[in-house]
């Protein structure tokens, strides 16, 4: 088995979370070295084994990424003995991670209370739709209420349709990743006083974290951002445009940037028209601008587009999609997409670690393993239990 090289290495996360927010953020600690123990209910396991629109031989495509570098035991949490399984666990972990509705843990006799009296070097990372306090804590929250509630559905989209999504799991993915930066700062603050805490990390707040200037546009302009499509008011010209032969995105609403973007495009003249000479007024002709530079876009192929704006220094790209991240050559340079071997279907391709550290980068170990296939070899390595008492578990239904 591949050994863990990231700068977590030797830190213990007990993940007791399913589905998306929960176990992307233990698959962020478990990609930076950390030891993950990923517990899943008997029988059924997490539903995101069985997720996705592609299947091969069966087999769900998303878990053996969230669930990589993960090893996986069953406990029910609802029995008693499974509760005590969590709290040997917990003695020698450093983080205990889950996402369930808020009062879960603390209805299994699993709170932060109970477990820090066990641990009092524990950190606990919760993540939820909308936090551990607060009148909507209690209630069911998934990843599209809290993009909702966070104010990031009602910008997403085009302005005369009703709002869009961003075709991923955003909210979630979000809120993990603030979890996972909570639990490192936690982590160096039990380094300078011995002590666990716990996380708080809420997927509308998420969100919400990622809404730049909403609030004071409103509070100081009464201005609302509205749904606008391929393009963010007053920020020009930064587009989709078309090619020839297909569309690329070009940003050139920096004043330097936009005048060499004009040079490309034969009008340097441009530059210098008191509509596009600086940010505010490019802004307020945004629309005329991007037909002028449409016009000149849809004269020449991607591949003729890209070249002129790479010899003007002008940002250009491709709108990507699967195929061409596995055809490009700077994924390839960076290695950002890897491929392990999975034992039933071979090797795998999925996102490499990111970021990536010059000193202790993480890895991929191995994808998402079996349900319960590390079952017996915690309960016997790592607790010490008989092999009696693992019966016991097993036929009790506990395991």
């Amino acid at each position: 088995m591949t050994e863990a090289t990231g700068p977590l290495q030797g830190l213990r996360v007990i993940e007791l979370g399913v589905l998306l927010a929960g176990p992307f953020c233990g698959q962020i600690l478990g990609d930076l070295g950390a030891e993950v123990i990923k517990v899943e209910p008997p029988g059924q396991g997490d539903p995101l084994r069985q997720w996705g629109t592609v299947k091969k031989d069966g087999h769900g495509l998303w878990f053996p990424i969230v669930g990589r570098n993960k090893t996986c035991v069953t406990i029910d949490l609802r029995q008693a003995e499974g509760q005590a399984i969590v709290k040997d666990l917990v003695r020698e972990a450093d983080f205990l991670l889950e996402n369930f509705r808020p009062g879960t843990l603390e209805k299994w006799g699993l709170d932060y209370e109970t477990l820090a009296a066990i641990n009092p070097r524990l950190i606990m990372i919760r993540v939820s739709g909308y936090g551990q306090t607060g009148p909507n804590s209690p209630k069911a929250g998934y990843a599209s209420v809290g993009e909702a509630m966070g104010g990031m559905r009602y910008v997403m989209g085009e302005p005369d349709r009703m709002p869009s999504r961003a075709g991923i799991s955003i909210g979630d993915s979000l809120a993990a990743t603030y979890a996972a930066i909570g639990a490192l700062a936690a982590l160096e603050h039990r380094h300078r006083t011995g002590k666990g805490q716990i996380v708080d990390s809420a997927i509308y707040e998420a969100c919400f974290a990622m809404m730049e200037s909403l609030i004071p546009d409103y509070h100081f302009g009464g201005y609302i951002r509205e749904r606008t499509g391929s393009f963010l008011p007053k920020i020009a010209p930064s587009n989709i445009y078309p090619a020839s032969d297909g569309m690329v995105i070009i940003a050139a609403n920096q004043d330097t940037v936009w005048r060499r973007l004009a040079e490309a495009m034969g009008r340097a003249e441009l530059a210098d028209d008191p509509r596009f000479l600086t940010h505010v007024a490019r802004g307020e002709h945004q629309g005329e601008l991007d037909g002028l530079i449409s016009a000149w876009s849809s004269q020449m192929t991607i591949a003729e587009l890209e070249a002129c704006c790479e010899d003007h220094g002008v940002p250009c790209g491709r709108i990507y999609r699967a195929p061409d991240m596995l055809a490009d050559p700077h994924f390839a340079a960076r290695q950002a997409i890897v491929e392990v071997d999975h034992p039933q279907l071979g090797p795998f391709p999925m996102p490499a670690v990111f970021p990536k550290l010059s000193a202790t980068p993480g890895n991929v170990r191995w994808t998402g393993p079996e349900l319960g296939s590390h079952t017996e070899a915690v309960l016997r390595d790592l607790l010490g239990y008989s092999p009696d008492k693992i019966a016991h578990l097993r036929t009790s239904g506990v395991i």
